[in-house]
């Protein structure tokens, strides 16, 4: 396919990216009422009036009918209360089955967010800056170094008379750093160490393993386990540090790979599941995919990150995916 447009827009210079029926959100909110207030005479006076009042009304609903009753929604929502374990009360008045779907959705939901928020939450704790979904933050450190915080990213910073630290906690951020030999710059992930003196690069933190991409000077890159295991990085290198090894250092394209200091993010013919994952990182809301064969296919483009859902709707019909765009949540079929 051809490279995605930076500011792709619809009909009439809309962004592509935003619902088209500006009805959605409303409908999403009726649905919800009608299924607490279900058989009540005068919610339902009120709901007719709410479609009559424009055509468009009466589509969105349907949409999110559609959407609501889908099998696959269905199962995910008996995916999410078997992972919770939640169960309905033995003795509850009976309800009608997508009431009994709507409470272990909204029911498990809680429960998987307290689990998951937990950590974020002793991180931000520890955390001197901090970055929001979406978000990203540029900061002068004391000596005039600069650093930039990625989406979701927190950090902790330690200067003194005779050091230079700072500590990733979550996340990535890049770093301009001044030359000063006597105090040299280290950085702290969760299992590397990067120790200069004066250069620019930039540390991620992934699931199982810290990655680090050079764009100028040297840096030597150690493994905080093992001391003795390092690595030495030119410009253009990065290398992946876990908790067990150090892997051999590679070549990257660091335009590619720091694009986000721009706030840009380009790919060249890579599968759409792979690039998917990077998109949902500034994306606050969900992406339920229901078409699995849209993984393999190879997109490109050049896109701006305070849009990502734009991004995500353009690649996903790109790569033959039948998109629908709802408050916080993209559904992939």
């Amino acid at each position: 396919m051809e490279k995605g447009d930076s500011d792709p827009v619809g009909a009439g210079g809309k962004p592509a990216g935003e619902d088209e029926n500006p009805y959605t959100a409303e409908a999403l909110d009726w649905f919800v009422r009608l299924q607490a207030a279900e058989g009540d005479p005068a919610t339902a006076r009120a709901f007719r009036a709410w479609c009559d009042g424009d055509p468009r009304r009466a589509v969105a609903f349907e949409k999110v009918a559609a959407i609501w009753g889908a099998p696959e929604f269905v199962r995910a929502a008996d995916n999410i209360a078997r992972s919770t374990g939640f169960s309905t009360p033995a003795k509850e008045p009976r309800r009608s089955s997508r009431t009994k779907i709507a409470a272990t959705v909204v029911s498990g939901a809680v429960l998987l967010w307290c689990a998951a928020s937990l950590p974020d939450m002793l991180i931000w704790l520890r955390a001197d800056y901090v970055t929001a979904t979406g978000e990203m933050r540029p900061i002068e450190l004391p000596d005039g170094s600069r650093m930039i915080l990625n989406t979701a990213t927190a950090v902790s910073v330690d200067y003194g008379q005779d050091k230079r630290g700072v500590r990733v906690l979550k996340g990535e951020a890049y770093f301009d750093v001044v030359r000063d030999p006597a105090r040299p710059f280290e950085v702290d992930g969760d299992h590397s160490r990067v120790i200069v003196t004066g250069t620019a690069f930039a540390v991620r933190l992934e699931a199982k393993a810290d990655e680090v991409v050079l764009s100028r000077g040297k840096v030597d890159v150690v493994r905080v386990d093992q001391p003795a295991q390092h690595a030495d990085l030119s410009p253009g290198e990065a290398v992946n540090v876990t908790g067990s090894a150090i892997a051999p250092v590679r070549r990257v394209d660091t335009e590619a790979a720091l694009a986000w200091v721009d706030g840009r993010i380009t790919f060249d013919a890579r599968p759409f599941g792979e690039v998917l994952p990077q998109l949902q990182r500034y994306y606050s809301g969900r992406v339920m995919i229901f078409n699995s064969g849209i993984a393999d296919v190879a997109v490109s483009g050049n896109y701006r990150l305070d849009h990502p859902a734009i991004a995500i709707r353009s690649l996903a019909e790109a790569a033959g995916a039948t998109v629908t765009v709802l408050p916080g949540l993209i559904i992939l079929r």
